[in-house]
This record gives structure tokens, sequence and C-alpha cells, in this order.
């Protein structure tokens, strides 16, 4: 059977955690930044974890 190739597009956005689940960062933190109040931007730093739906498709690209 021929090896899996990583969507680096993916790789690059998604991180696998011990767990096993799929974290992301938020989106809305690459530029004006300076009309957002501060504690939307502290927000912003956190990584989140990819909702179930999604969760499948991205381990696909994951392998």
């Amino acid at each position: 059977m021929p090896k899996l190739k990583t969507s680096k597009g993916a790789a690059k956005r998604f991180k696998v955690t011990a767990t096993g689940k799929i974290v992301r960062k938020m989106a809305g933190k690459s530029h004006l930044l300076s009309c957002k109040p501060g504690k939307k931007r502290r927000q912003l730093r956190r990584t989140q974890v990819v909702s179930n739906p999604y969760a499948k498709s991205i381990r696909q690209l994951l392998p």
C-alpha cells in the first residue's frame, strides 16, 4: 500500500493533542487589530478544539 501524504496546508493550521483532539488557532488575529478592544485581542490568542463534524475531515488530511 502506498504511503499517505499529509496535507501541508492542514499541517500548518492544525495540531493533534496527546488525547487525539484537533486544535486550531482562532480567526481574526492577522490585521485590523487597532480597532479591536484589548479583551478581544487577548481572547484571540487562545487555541480552540475543532468541533466534531469538522474533526473527521481534518483527520483525513493529517494521517
